[in-house]
């Protein structure tokens, strides 16, 4: 069994076929999938997918792009989806100063209000961050005690090292497989398996062989088989102990 820890079946790539998808998925073991909110209405999206398929769970969450755009009075209807029953984690939220889609100030005022509303809920959060780790960290440990994962990791060593010992979780996507991606590779070597999830991040980053093509959650097996490989265990202990780890991080039943 595996779990999809992170994709975005929501998004217009899989209006097509969405029931397929999940079904498939659901059909090779993926024993469950999360669908990570990054809008309002994303997040509505979301919580509606939860509602109708058994293995789908939610979150709900703004991501850092959309931070100029929020207004502080939708922060009400976040916190009504939040608290719908199959709702998970608050993400994705964070910083990305990569892309820099929206004012670095706004995107730090929104972090903090989501980090807050998490606290408030006793819900974990899934974290967005691309070129941001000082902010990221800095505000992180103001509100410490929390329970997070560091999506798609993409920082160095040191940042790793830092969330680690924060007790923080971390998810690598299928981009691990691709050739030039040793220093990924690296980083997956040196985590912990007992502090790893894996995510898709679907539609995006599909696993190497189907570059080019749209992500789904059944590909997560792929990302398992390296993940096995790189840690040198079989197949079925990374599947294990990951699994463990997101019914862990995100109280499934």
């Amino acid at each position: 069994m595996f779990v999809d820890s992170h994709c975005h079946l929501d998004f217009p790539e899989f209006d097509q076929d969405r029931d397929e998808v999940i079904r498939r998925a659901k059909d090779n073991g993926i024993e469950y999938i999360i669908n990570i909110g990054s809008s309002l209405e994303g997040s509505q999206k979301s919580v509606e997918l939860a509602r109708q398929y058994d293995s789908v769970y939610a979150t709900v969450g703004i991501h850092p792009h959309e931070a100029d755009k929020f207004k502080k009075n939708e922060q009400g209807v976040l916190e009504g989806l939040a608290k719908e029953k199959k709702v998970v984690a608050i993400g994705e939220i964070g910083l990305d100063y990569y892309k820099n889609y929206s004012k670095a100030q706004n995107q730090r005022l929104l972090f903090i209000s989501l980090v807050q509303l998490s606290k408030k809920l006793g819900l974990p959060i899934v974290i967005h961050n691309r070129k941001a780790e000082e902010d990221t960290l800095k505000i992180l440990k103001e509100y410490m005690p929390i329970r997070a994962v560091v999506h798609c990791f993409s920082g160095d060593k040191n940042f790793l090292k830092e969330c680690l010992d924060l007790g923080f979780f971390v998810s690598f996507t299928c981009n691990i497989t691709y050739k030039k991606a040793e220093d990924l590779r690296n980083l997956v070597r040196i985590t912990p398996l007992n502090r790893l999830l894996l995510e898709t991040d679907a539609p995006f980053l599909p696993p190497e062989g189907f570059r080019g093509k749209r992500n789904e959650p059944l590909y997560v097996k792929h990302l398992a088989q390296e993940i096995s490989s790189i840690k040198e265990v079989n197949l079925e202990e990374a599947a294990k102990v990951t699994t463990e780890n997101a019914k862990k991080f995100f109280n499934l039943r």
